[in-house]
Protein backbone atom coordinates (compact mmCIF):
# COMPACT_ATOMS: atom_id res chain seq x y z
CA UNK A 1 0.00 0.00 0.00
CA UNK A 2 2.97 2.54 0.93
CA UNK A 3 4.52 2.20 -2.63
CA UNK A 4 1.21 2.74 -4.05
CA UNK A 5 0.83 5.68 -2.21
CA UNK A 6 4.49 7.50 -2.64
CA UNK A 7 4.46 6.85 -6.43
CA UNK A 8 0.78 7.98 -7.00
CA UNK A 9 2.16 11.49 -5.05
CA UNK A 10 5.55 11.42 -6.68
CA UNK A 11 3.34 11.40 -10.03
CA UNK A 12 0.84 14.14 -8.99
CA UNK A 13 3.89 16.50 -7.66
CA UNK A 14 5.90 15.69 -10.86
CA UNK A 15 3.17 16.63 -13.17
CA UNK A 16 0.68 18.74 -11.11
CA UNK A 17 2.79 20.90 -8.57
CA UNK A 18 6.31 21.04 -10.18
CA UNK A 19 4.94 20.85 -13.93
CA UNK A 20 7.66 18.30 -14.58
CA UNK A 21 6.22 15.24 -16.03
CA UNK A 22 9.72 13.24 -16.36
CA UNK A 23 10.62 14.16 -12.88
CA UNK A 24 11.57 11.02 -10.98
CA UNK A 25 10.92 12.08 -6.76
CA UNK A 26 12.16 9.07 -4.81
CA UNK A 27 10.14 8.08 -1.67
CA UNK A 28 13.11 9.40 0.54
CA UNK A 29 13.98 12.69 -1.52
CA UNK A 30 13.32 15.44 0.66
CA UNK A 31 10.49 17.72 -1.14
CA UNK A 32 9.77 20.80 1.42
CA UNK A 33 13.48 21.09 2.68
CA UNK A 34 15.20 20.78 -0.51
CA UNK A 35 13.08 23.80 -1.94
CA UNK A 36 11.03 20.96 -4.14
CA UNK A 37 7.82 22.62 -3.56
CA UNK A 38 7.05 25.64 -1.34
CA UNK A 39 4.33 26.32 1.04
CA UNK A 40 1.81 27.25 -1.79
CA UNK A 41 2.29 23.74 -3.32
CA UNK A 42 2.20 22.46 -0.06
CA UNK A 43 -1.40 23.81 0.84
CA UNK A 44 -2.16 22.25 -2.80
CA UNK A 45 -0.28 19.11 -2.00
CA UNK A 46 -2.14 19.01 1.63
CA UNK A 47 -5.72 19.28 -0.36
CA UNK A 48 -4.90 16.67 -2.86
CA UNK A 49 -3.98 13.96 -0.34
CA UNK A 50 -6.96 14.98 2.19
CA UNK A 51 -8.96 14.04 -1.45
CA UNK A 52 -7.47 11.36 -2.88
CA UNK A 53 -6.96 9.72 0.19
CA UNK A 54 -9.94 10.34 2.59
CA UNK A 55 -7.42 11.81 5.30
CA UNK A 56 -7.79 14.99 6.99
CA UNK A 57 -3.88 16.72 7.42
CA UNK A 58 -3.87 19.21 10.45
CA UNK A 59 -2.49 22.64 9.25
CA UNK A 60 -0.12 21.71 12.24
CA UNK A 61 1.56 18.79 10.27
CA UNK A 62 2.21 20.79 6.91
CA UNK A 63 5.67 21.49 7.68
CA UNK A 64 8.91 19.23 6.97
CA UNK A 65 9.32 17.47 9.77
CA UNK A 66 6.02 15.39 9.08
CA UNK A 67 5.92 15.90 5.05
CA UNK A 68 9.37 16.17 3.65
CA UNK A 69 9.65 13.42 1.68
CA UNK A 70 6.85 11.05 0.48
CA UNK A 71 7.79 7.94 2.69
CA UNK A 72 6.59 10.43 5.79
CA UNK A 73 3.68 11.05 3.92
CA UNK A 74 2.50 8.28 3.20
CA UNK A 75 3.27 6.73 6.73
CA UNK A 76 0.71 9.68 7.86
CA UNK A 77 -1.90 8.79 5.53
CA UNK A 78 -1.48 5.10 6.63
CA UNK A 79 -2.01 6.27 9.90
CA UNK A 80 -5.06 7.64 9.48
CA UNK A 81 -6.38 5.59 7.57
CA UNK A 82 -6.00 2.50 10.28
Amino acid sequence: MSVEITSTLAKHIAEKIIKQPSRVITPDEPIISSGLIDSFSLMDLALYVEDTFGVRIDDTELNATSFDSLDQLASLIQSRKA
